[in-house]
């Protein structure tokens, strides 16, 4: 995965917390891609901002890590050998609802985004992407799963 050449100087934002001093909460990343040399580099940069990914090769890989570990936030490749994106997508959805996926694509292909969308990935990003733009969108996926979590448990309080 290449991405436009930024600065990986740590920005503050990720450890920003409310204002009062504490440090905020990092979301859980799950990297997945058949590529490990994309995981490794996101990995790498995510790390340099303050964040732990871990990674996976396959779909089937992203669910027996999220069976064992958990995640927050998956950010996955639609196109991978064995289990794609997209079938990986329907399965988490599924057994992980707790979990934001957001897919990435090196194909530009609105049929592929629109059924993404559909079947409930959180954002769908082409390749090569953006760090600073996937990172926002972490973080917007990491405050969604945040909100779903106190919303369910006050439905189950």
């Amino acid at each position: 995965m290449t991405d436009t050449p930024i600065s990986d100087a740590p920005s503050g934002d990720a450890h920003s917390g409310s204002g009062r001093g504490e440090p905020r909460a990092l979301p859980r990343i799950l990297l997945v891609d058949d590529e490990p040399e994309s995981t490794e580099m996101l990995a790498l940069r995510l790390g340099k901002r303050g964040f732990a990914a871990a990674r996976a090769a396959s779909g089937e890989e992203a669910l027996e890590h999220l069976a064992r570990q958990g995640a927050d936030v998956v950010v996955m490749d639609v196109k991978m050998p064995g289990m794609g994106g997209m079938r990986a997508l329907e399965r988490i959805r599924a057994e992980f609802p707790g979990v934001e996926v957001i897919m990435l694509s090196g194909h530009a292909d609105m049929e592929v985004a629109v059924e993404g969308m559909r079947l409930g990935a959180f954002g769908y990003l082409m390749k090569p992407t953006d760090f600073d733009e996937l990172l926002f969108k972490i973080e917007d996926a990491y405050t969604q799963c945040q909100l779903d979590r106190r919303a369910a448990a006050r439905r189950g309080a």
